[in-house]
């Protein structure tokens, strides 16, 4: 069996809950090709594979505008490919099963079959920055529950889609996000803490910064994946009309998981619900004892 792994990731947690399925995949001697969805990246032919994931993090109640790009290059569908949709966001709310939809329509129109989707939960890139130990605990469910839903996946299973109308409807609404960033990225830069190394140049996906002078130049087709700021090492840029929400350094995410009164207010029971449904699969070194 072929599998494709074609995942946008702008600051790494769909990229690292991507390779760890794929990581699954490989284990059971699965052929694997990964591709980082980037401006201009190459394009596998899904027709040469037997199973295709897309995977990318919700940006307001959608994927990525290049993700959408993306998918429009694909070449059109010969016989039944199963796809499957790898999600990432900072919050487990409902509103984020309807990112789905417009991949879903996308895929549809070029004769895939979307055989169904998986949510996890990774620490915020932005808005505000989760505590190690809440990071600790989203990696442990999703380490809870891969080994199970690659088996599913690479097995076939089919599940609903949960794109119902009022969910396509806000995705809809929110899309507004795309042409407004690229607005709001215009209003990026760095401060005198710049160093100039240029990590936010060789890192943006989009080729949307370059360097002038020593300090990084925004152009006009940033998507809002902040990795530029996120990632910057002396937390010198400033996302503009965005900068209150603006978070900075990876995360740790092997240390002490967060108990349940430690869980941060914000969402608080939807963060512990999640977790909870994660905790009745094992940790696969508690599996490997069974």
């Amino acid at each position: 069996m072929r599998a494709v792994f074609n995942v946008f990731s702008g600051t790494g947690n769909t990229h690292k809950i991507c390779h760890a399925i794929m990581d699954e995949w490989c284990k059971r001697g699965v052929e694997c090709k990964y591709v980082s969805i980037e401006k201009d990246c190459e394009v596998r032919n899904p027709n040469e594979f037997d199973r295709i994931v897309i995977g990318y993090p919700v940006h307001a109640f959608n994927a990525p505008q290049p993700v959408f790009d993306f998918i429009k290059r694909l070449p059109e569908c010969k016989g039944e490919r199963l796809v499957y949709l790898v999600k990432t966001s900072g919050e487990p709310l409902k509103f984020n099963d309807g990112s789905c939809a417009h991949v879903y329509d996308l895929l549809r129109k070029k004769g895939y079959k979307v055989a169904g989707e998986y949510h996890y939960v990774m620490p915020y890139n932005m808005i505000f920055r989760h505590s190690d130990g809440m990071a600790a605990r989203m990696w442990q469910a999703a380490e809870r529950r891969i080994p199970f839903e690659a088996k599913d996946m690479l097995d076939g299973k089919v599940t609903p889609l949960k794109k119902g109308p009022f969910k396509r409807f806000v995705s809809f609404i929110f899309r507004i996000e795309h042409p407004a960033m690229h607005l709001v990225g215009r209003a990026f830069k760095a401060t005198d803490a710049c160093i100039g190394c240029g990590k936010c140049a060789r890192g943006c996906p989009q080729k949307n910064i370059t360097m002038a002078g020593g300090k990084p130049v925004f152009g006009k087709n940033c998507i809002g994946c902040v990795k530029c700021s996120f990632s910057c090492p002396e937390d010198a840029i400033k996302i503009g009309v965005l900068n209150g929400w603006r978070v900075n350094g990876s995360y740790k995410f092997d240390g002490v998981p967060a108990k349940d009164d430690e869980v941060c207010r914000y969402c608080r029971r939807s963060y512990i619900k999640y977790f909870r449904e994660a905790e009745k699969y094992p940790l696969p070194q508690e599996a490997d004892k069974q």
